[in-house]
């Protein structure tokens, strides 16, 4: 049985950044690892890790084996200003540095072809869904790290992060087909807001933080 008591959650640093986008490429495709589907092993961390380290970085936790970052929960508290500080911040250095791919050939886009089209026209989260889940999410998990309650415990503790900066909800996206993420985060308190062909949106409400003695 694995021993779970060897693994730490921590306040992410800026040394963490390759593990990171490690992690995000291992487990970028439904869980599976997707580096062979990606010719260019960043792309998947610079949409969905790190803008969250160089923006959010107060919402970056870490899964620590002792040697090093195995896992990683990422949020941002406010979804609408993030997307906002993502272009004005983020995203045009990756414009510069990705062409956009030929609209004519879309329905033959590569898998870095459609990540190239979320960088240089990323899709705005809805606003329904900001008014009571203002806040959203991010994790992903090695495989020698899941299935032993782990992940809940960085859910956790990014949790009670955004609680006591005020949040009253939290949402996150997840693959239509990806049934054991779905599970996964019906565990820990989500609930379904909204699904469509292609992805779920579910949400939590978080406990107002008791003010500190």
């Amino acid at each position: 049985m694995p021993d779970a008591s060897r693994f730490t959650v921590r306040a992410a640093v800026a040394a963490d950044r390759a593990a990171f986008y490690r992690i995000c490429l291992l487990t970028g495709d439904g869980g599976a690892d997707a580096s062979g589907l990606c010719a260019d092993p960043e792309l998947l961390g610079h949409v969905y890790v790190g803008p969250y380290l160089a923006l959010q970085p107060q919402f970056a936790f870490a899964l620590d084996d002792g040697t090093g970052a195995v896992g990683y929960v990422l949020g941002a508290e406010h979804t609408h200003d993030f997307e906002q500080e993502c272009e004005r911040t983020w995203w045009p250095g990756l414009r510069e540095r990705y062409p956009a791919p030929e609209p004519g050939r879309r329905a033959s886009w590569s898998r870095d072809e459609k990540l190239i089209d979320m960088i240089r026209n990323p899709v705005p989260t809805p606003g329904w869904a900001l008014e009571r889940h203002p806040s959203h999410l991010h994790i992903d998990l090695l495989p020698q790290a899941q299935g032993q309650g782990l992940g809940a415990q960085l859910i956790d503790r990014l949790l009670t992060a955004l609680a006591a900066a005020g949040s009253p909800g939290v949402h996150l996206g997840v693959s239509t087909s990806n049934h054991r993420a779905r599970r996964f985060y019906a565990r820990v308190g989500f609930t379904e807001l909204d699904a469509g062909p292609h992805g779920v949106l579910m949400g939590r409400p978080l406990p107002r933080a008791l003010p500190t003695p």
